[in-house]
């Protein structure tokens, strides 16, 4: 178990900042500085919340998440699976990646979904087993020139 947990950290260094991830727990302590001996300063409540990484210092992550709120977490308490929210208002979901095309569901703002790619202004999402096509600025979680294979 000893070697997972060190080739899994491995594995996060090294990767770029800024970038996006998501939460691994229902409880995450956002602290002030990077490392227990800092005071929590909010704690984060919803598991698979996309956040975004803006440094690294040792084991420790500053983040932003939706809401603009910044503090320093366990590099544990995230993990590279990508996820995003759903911004604004009530959203369709497209079965192609044109607004034309067939709804086949709508979702509301704060609904998180797992972001499986983007093309061009366009990202395909799954949430709760439902697949379809959003804008990217309908989205919290992916950068506006980012592609996602």
């Amino acid at each position: 178990m000893a070697l997972l947990a060190a080739s899994a950290v491995a594995a996060e260094k090294g990767l770029p900042v800024p970038r996006f991830v998501t939460l691994r727990a229902d409880e995450v302590n956002l602290r002030t500085g990077p490392g227990e001996r800092y005071p929590i300063d909010w704690v984060l409540t919803r598991k698979g919340l996309p956040v975004e990484v803006l440094a690294e210092y040792d084991v420790w992550r500053k983040i932003r998440d939706p809401e603009g709120s910044e503090g320093w977490v366990h590099e544990r308490m995230i993990t590279g699976n990508r996820n995003v929210v759903i911004t604004g208002q009530l959203r369709t979901l497209h079965t192609d990646p044109d607004p034309a095309s067939r709804p086949v569901a709508r979702a509301e703002a704060g609904v998180i979904a797992h972001l499986l790619e983007c093309r061009g202004p366009w990202c395909r999402v799954e949430a709760q087993g439902i697949k379809g096509w959003l804008k990217r600025g309908e989205l919290w979680g992916v950068y506006p020139d980012e592609t996602v294979p």
